[in-house]
């Protein structure tokens, strides 16, 4: 049986889904859909094996690391153009530049309390999206211990947060 995609659904709804054929049983023709667009933290979260705090966290990481991209700028910023001819006040925040490095500084602290051991399967898992079990196999881990040792870096990373639970 052919995979099929679900590409007219991909404008009306942000997942992506895709049937995949089961491997275990490929003369039976089952197969499974799966959401492309899910990260491997999400997919955890949804079937109850993270808390609400240890998506909360692993979020928060996620965020400081795609914020924290250091890619150079294409155009110019815009943000700082007087709006009017009139003479412009104070800035109201912080611009792009400086939101960049507190969020680098922010995910580098979180990787240190992290320390050498946790932060690697929390890099791998959270902010490139490596699924589980793929992490484990790099690193050269037992299966399936991979997702205890995640829970004890986001347990970690949300007591570095702040995150009430």
């Amino acid at each position: 049986m052919p995979a099929k995609s679900y590409t007219s659904r991909k404008f009306h709804d942000p997942r992506m889904l895709v049937d995949r054929p089961l491997i275990e049983s490929h003369a039976t023709g089952r197969t499974v859909t799966i959401n492309l667009s899910e990260s491997p933290l999400s997919w955890l979260h949804a079937r109850g094996h993270l808390s609400n705090r240890h998506m909360l966290a692993g979020e928060t990481l996620r965020g400081d690391y795609e914020s924290a991209a250091l890619g150079s700028h294409v155009t110019m910023s815009w943000e700082n153009i007087p709006r009017s001819r009139h003479k412009r006040g104070a800035p109201s925040g912080l611009n792009r530049t400086e939101r960049m490095i507190q969020a680098k500084h922010r995910f580098d602290r979180a990787l240190i309390a992290l320390g050498p051991d946790l932060s690697d399967i929390a890099w791998r898992v959270i902010c490139v999206g490596e699924s589980v079990p793929a992490a484990e196999r790099e690193m050269s881990w037992p299966v399936r211990s991979g997702k205890i040792v995640l829970k004890i870096a986001l347990d970690r990373l949300a007591a570095f947060y702040r995150i009430p639970g």
